[in-house]
């Protein structure tokens, strides 16, 4: 039997990563989520998640900061969604499509997370 796909939650909202992480365990994912970017990149080593849910909007290291080092790292294809709460100004949409990170807005329905879930792993494939 395969192992399901590990999914890397990276949010610094604690109780939305975890809303995130119990949808996707529901249907079957392997979750692990770090509450920043720099605890992500850890996980990303450990984990090798096979696909990545990113906050946007982070301290230290946001969310393109944390795509920017995915990009150069041994993980540079793993796939990403970016989901964010904020406008996203249209030199910022350029600047994650060319990190090749699919952007999503909050709130974010349970359906839609699970829909952009399976559609990232296509990619992956």
């Amino acid at each position: 039997m395969t192992p399901a796909p590990t999914i890397l939650v990276i949010d610094d909202h604690e109780m939305l990563a975890r809303a995130f992480a119990l949808a996707l365990e529901r249907e079957g994912y392997a979750v692990c989520t770090a509450n920043s970017a720099e605890h992500g990149l850890r996980l990303l080593r450990s984990e090798h998640p096979a696909a990545i849910i990113l906050d946007l909007k982070m301290p230290f290291i946001n969310g393109a900061g944390f795509l920017y080092r995915l990009r150069s790292s041994e993980y540079s294809d793993t796939p990403v969604m970016v989901v964010t709460g904020g406008a996203v100004s249209e030199e910022t949409r350029a600047e994650l499509a060319d990190l090749q990170a699919v952007v999503r807005f909050k709130p974010l329905g349970m359906n839609e997370l699970l829909t952009a879930v399976r559609g990232l792993l296509s990619q992956a494939a």
